[in-house]
């Protein structure tokens, strides 16, 4: 049962790693873009980045999340 609980974990945090590391991409992608002059796609990765940042918190608390997709 302890393999099964640490194997939970490892996928957790690698999960938690992903995640930061798409909305760390994608706001270097919205920079990029907005350099560029193509604030509308910009714009997209900036939301990108926010939704990566929002599932990640929360994957911290998941009892948040049934609470807000029953909420709706």
């Amino acid at each position: 049962m302890s393999n099964m609980m640490r194997d939970s974990q490892i996928m957790a945090q690698s999960k938690d790693e992903n995640l930061g590391y798409m909305s760390d991409m994608a706001l270097e992608l919205a920079q990029m873009a907005e350099d560029t002059g193509l604030a509308t796609l910009a714009y997209l990765f900036r939301m990108a980045a926010l939704e990566a940042s929002t599932a990640n918190s929360e994957l911290a608390e998941p009892d948040n999340l049934s609470h807000q997709i029953t909420s709706h």
